[in-house]
């Protein structure tokens, strides 16, 4: 899919939506803190992001490194060795299953 024609969406991961969070959930089984990118914002600052696209947004999801791994850490979804279980996963499989093309993943 083209980036350019999709709308930008800066966003923190606690202002993201449920649908979001699952969808996440599935295209990063593993956590976050290894796909964490950096760019400048509007202010000039660099700050660290998930990037994440959808079939017609693409999404820069702030956070830092240890937020990535709190978020992983403290979600029951993902076991203790960081990974998403395999419980959780078939279940948000069915549910996205025409929505999320996990084949990049």
């Amino acid at each position: 899919m083209n980036i350019v024609s999709k709308p930008k969406i800066v966003k923190d991961y606690e202002n993201l939506t449920i649908e979001i969070h699952e969808q996440l959930r599935l295209s990063f089984p593993y956590g976050f803190d290894k796909y964490l990118i950096t760019f400048k914002n509007k202010d000039n600052k660099f700050v660290s992001a998930l990037p994440f696209e959808t079939e017609d947004r693409y999404y820069l999801i702030r956070m830092t490194r240890s937020e990535a791994v709190n978020i992983i850490l403290e979600d029951d979804a993902y076991d203790d060795d960081g990974h998403l279980k395999d419980d959780v996963k078939g279940e948000l499989e069915e549910k996205y299953e025409n929505e999320i093309d996990l084949s990049d993943v």
